[in-house]
C-alpha cells in the first residue's frame, strides 16, 4: 500500500483518520489506538506544546519505553513543528544531562521510572518543564491532564517535507553525542523511489500487522514506525524488546512484518521450544544496525520460514540506503555477505585515503548520496561539514563493491563498536575510564562475540604503583556509561600504540582477534 499524497509525517495521521478512522494505528501491551484516537489526541498534545509556549523548530524530548503516547508525542511535534528529540533511556544521568543541555530541549516527557536518571532542572536552563508519562495511567494526571484542555483540531503550524521533525542523537570518534536533525522527508523519500521503480524490497500490503522491535531512539525504529504509519497498517510496539515477547506477539498477534537488528533475530531463534510454525503468519523480516552472519541468516531464513530485506545506513543518511532484496536472500549465495545495492535515486562510491573513486573490488571509504539525508548536525557546522561533503555522506565504515554494484561492508573506518544494535564509540568510554584515578591510558574495541556481535574490550595501562582490578573498573564506569558501553573484558597492558601524530592505533589491539575472520565485522 503506497500513498505518494503522504509527504510529512504530519499528513500520515490525518490521512488516514479520515480514511480508516476505526482501524487500530497501535496496539502495545493489550492497548489498541485507533487512526482516529491517534490524530484526535496529537492534536490535542499539539495545541498543548504551542499553548506551553513552545515554536516552530522548539526541541522537544522524551525519556521512556515504547508505548502509544511516544507516538502520539512524535505526530504532536510533528503538527506543531516543534521537533521530537528521543532519549535512550538507558543512558546515565551525565549522558541524559548533555543531550537535554546540546538540544536545548524546552519540555522533557519522561516515565516514573527514569525521573531519577533526570538531572536538575536549575542545571537546564532551556528546560521549561518536566511532564509525566504513563501508558495506561490513570486519567486526569501527568501527560493526559496536561493535554486534555486543548482541541481535538490540528493546530494551523505550517511544515513541509524540509522542516525538522526528529533529532536522534549518535556520536563520532571524538566520543561527544551529537544530533542528528531528520526533516520529514528523511521517512518518506526512499519509500517513494521503491514505488516509483516497482520494487517490493520494503513494501506494505492491507491486513499487514507490523512489530517495531527497534526502539524509537534509534533511526531504524522510528522509520520502521513511520513507513508502517504511512501505509495505514496496525503497528505493534514493544515496550521494551525481549525475545520471549516477540514471538509471542508474532505467534499470537499475527504480525507479518517486522524490524529488527542481528542480535534480536539471534534471541528470537534461540528461545526455548520455537517452532516454523510461531511465524506462519510472518511473511517478511527487515534487519539492519549491524552486520549478520551468514549462519545467523541462514538459521533465520530456515526457521522463520519468510522473505528477508537487510537495511544498510546511518542515523545521517535517514537510516536505509542501502537494500539486500529478498531475492538475494538464496542460502550459500556469496552475497549473503553483501550489504545489498542502493535504492533508486541512491549512489554508493568507495574513496581511497586520497579522495578519489576507486574501481570496483578496492576496499575504501562508503560515500552516500541519498534523498533522505540529514539536514546536519545540531549547531555543529564544521563536524557537518566534515561528513556532508557535496551532498555526500562519508560513512566512516570501509567497504568496496562488486562488478554488479553490490556493496560489502569490510571494517568501521572509525573504530566503532556495534554491541547488539547499539553503538559505542571508544572515546567516550575510554574517556570515562582514564577518571579512574588509578588509570593513565586506556584503548577500546570491539572484539567478536557471538550473542551481541561484538564486545566490548578495554585495554589499560595504569599509573605506576596504582591498583586498579576488571570489577573495579566496571563498578567505577556505571554510574559515568550506560551499562551496554561498559566493556566486559579487560587486559591491562605497558602502553597503548600510537602513531606519530599520537592516534591510538585500535587496528593493531584488534588484530589477534579478528585474525581468523573474513571481515573486521561481526
Amino acid at each position: 500500500m503506497y500513498f505518494p499524497e503522504l509527504q510529512t509525517v504530519t499528513d500520515t495521521v490525518t490521512f488516514h483518520a479520515r480514511r480508516t478512522p476505526e482501524a487500530t494505528a497501535v496496539e502495545c501491551e493489550g492497548r489498541t489506538v485507533s487512526y482516529r484516537a491517534l490524530d484526535r489526541e496529537s492534536s490535542r498534545a499539539a495545541h498543548a506544546l504551542l499553548a506551553a509556549g513552545l515554536s516552530a523548530g522548539s526541541r522537544v524530548a522524551y525519556l521512556g519505553k515504547e508505548s502509544e503516547l511516544y507516538y502520539e508525542l512524535l505526530f504532536a511535534c510533528a503538527k506543531s513543528g516543534t521537533v521530537l528529540v528521543p532519549v535512550n533511556w538507558r543512558l546515565t544521568t551525565p549522558e541524559i544531562d548533555h543531550i537535554l543541555r546540546d538540544s536545548g530541549s524546552e519540555l522533557l516527557f519522561a516515565e516514573q521510572e527514569f525521573l531519577d536518571a533526570v538531572p536538575e532542572r536549575a542545571a537546564l536552563p532551556a528546560l521549561r518543564d518536566v511532564v509525566l508519562v504513563e501508558a495506561g495511567g490513570p486519567p486526569g494526571t501527568g501527560y493526559t491532564a496536561w493535554k486534555s484542555p486543548h482541541p481535538e483540531e490540528p493546530p494551523a503550524a505550517a511544515t513541509g517535507p524540509e522542516s525538522p521533525v526528529a533529532q536522534l542523537y549518535t556520536s563520532g570518534t571524538t566520543g561527544l553525542p551529537k544530533g542528528v536533525v531528520l526533516a520529514h522527508r528523511s521517512f518518506f523519500r526512499i519509500r517513494d523511489a521503491l514505488a516509483g521503480a516497482g520494487l517490493d524490497w520494503v513494501d506494505w500490503r492491507p491486513g499487514d500487522r507490523s512489530l517495531i522491535g527497534i526502539p524509537g531512539f534509534h533511526v531504524g525504529g522510528l522509520w520502521w514506525a513511520v513507513q508502517g504509519f504511512s501505509a495505514g497498517v496496525t503497528n505493534v510496539s514493544l515496550r521494551m524488546f525481549t525475545s520471549h515477547d516477540a514471538v509471542r506477539l508474532i505467534r499470537g498477534a499475527g504480525v507479518t512484518t517486522a524490524c529488527v537488528v542481528p542480535a534480536m533475530l539471534q534471541m528470537i531463534l534461540a528461545e526455548p521450544g520455537i517452532r516454523p510454525e510461531d511465524f506462519r503468519t510472518l511473511r517478511k523480516t527487515v534487519y539492519g544496525g549491524s552486520p549478520i552472519s551468514e549462519s545467523l541468516l541462514t538459521r533465520g531464513i530456515e526457521v522463520l520460514g519468510c522473505e528477508f530485506a537487510q537495511i544498510y545506513g546511518l542515523t545521517e543518511t535517514g537510516n536505509t540506503a542501502v537494500c539486500l532484496p529478498p531475492q538475494d536472500h538464496v542460502v550459500g549465495s556469496p552475497r549473503l555477505t553483501a550489504a545489498g545495492r542502493p535504492y533508486p535515486g541512491v549512489s554508493v562510491r568507495i574513496v581511497g585515503e586520497d579522495g578519489t573513486g576507486l574501481p570496483s573490488g578496492e576496499v575504501g571509504e562508503v560515500h552516500l548520496h541519498t534523498p533522505a539525508a540529514m539536514l546536519g548536525y545540531w549547531q555543529l557546522k564544521d563536524a557537518t561539514d566534515r561528513t556532508l561533503v557535496d551532498g555526500w555522506i562519508r560513512t566512516g565504515d570501509a567497504g568496496y563493491l562488486d562488478p554488479d554494484g553490490y556493496l560489502y561492508i569490510c571494517d568501521r573506518i572509525k573504530d566503532t563498536v556495534i554491541v547488539a544494535g547499539e553503538n559505542v564509540y571508544p572515546a567516550e568510554v575510554e574517556n570515562a575510564l582514564c577518571a579512574h584515578p588509578a588509570v593513565a591510558e586506556a584503548a577500546v574495541i570491539g572484539v567478536p562475540h557471538d550473542r551481541w556481535g561484538e564486545a566490548v574490550h578495554a585495554c589499560v595501562v595504569l599509573h605506576p604503583g596504582r591498583q586498579a582490578t576488571a570489577r573495579d573498573l566496571m563498578l567505577a564506569l556505571r554510574d559515568r556509561v550506560a551499562g551496554f558501553k561498559i566493556p566486559t573484558s579487560y587486559e591491562f597492558i605497558d602502553r597503548v600504540p600510537r602513531n606519530p601524530s599520537g592516534k591510538t592505533l585500535r587496528r593493531a589491539l584488534r588484530e589477534r582477534y579478528w585474525a581468523d575472520r573474513d571481515r573486521q565485522v561481526n
